[in-house]
């Protein structure tokens, strides 16, 4: 386990955490969107690169920003008609995709294309996030944070590898 080099760092870790968000799960996401490119990318490369993502303050902070939105949200204590329109993920609310465009606009238009391709296509614990059936839990912003984490470090991988990275993928996703 990687030590979390902030208290700032520590407290967006530990909300991931407390929202039922892993470290590996995020990785798997990095790790389905490189290996294409990297056939020799390693689990633990990608956990790597996750963490170097979370070392950096602007993602604390729209992590911690974005969870507790949600949070309010599960608690009903925004006001209306924000309470209902963060509550039901309303599609044309957009703002919690704006949240996310702020992690990956760190690493490029890379970390953009990166994020609109797992936001269209929600895998693995975004889509539990997404489609959650819990009737108190929110993840409006969640979802699209998680994404966006995993966005920035496939992102980060690529610029290390960029001769690799601009190749045609070997196993296209899909």
């Amino acid at each position: 386990m990687v030590k979390a080099s902030s208290e700032l760092e520590q407290a967006a870790l530990d909300l991931l955490l407390e929202r039922d968000v892993t470290i590996e799960e995020i990785a798997e996401l990095v790790y389905d969107l490189q290996t294409p490119y990297l056939p020799n990318l390693t689990m633990e490369n990608c956990i790597d690169n996750v963490h170097a993502v979370l070392r950096k303050r602007e993602i604390q902070n729209a992590i911690l920003t974005g969870i507790e939105l949600d949070i309010l949200a599960e608690k009903k204590l925004l006001s209306s008609p924000l309470q209902e329109i963060i509550e039901n993920d309303e599609g044309l609310f957009g703002i919690d995709e704006i949240l996310a465009l702020a992690i990956v606009n760190v690493y490029g238009s890379i970390g953009l294309t990166n994020f609109g391709y797992l936001d269209k296509l929600k895998p693995k614990v975004i889509n539990r996030l997404d489609t959650h059936k819990d009737d108190n839990e929110v993840n409006t912003f969640l979802d699209d944070i998680v994404g966006a984490i995993a966005a920035a470090a496939a992102s980060r991988i690529a610029h290390a590898n960029p001769t690799e990275s601009s190749k045609k993928p070997t196993n296209p996703l899909g």
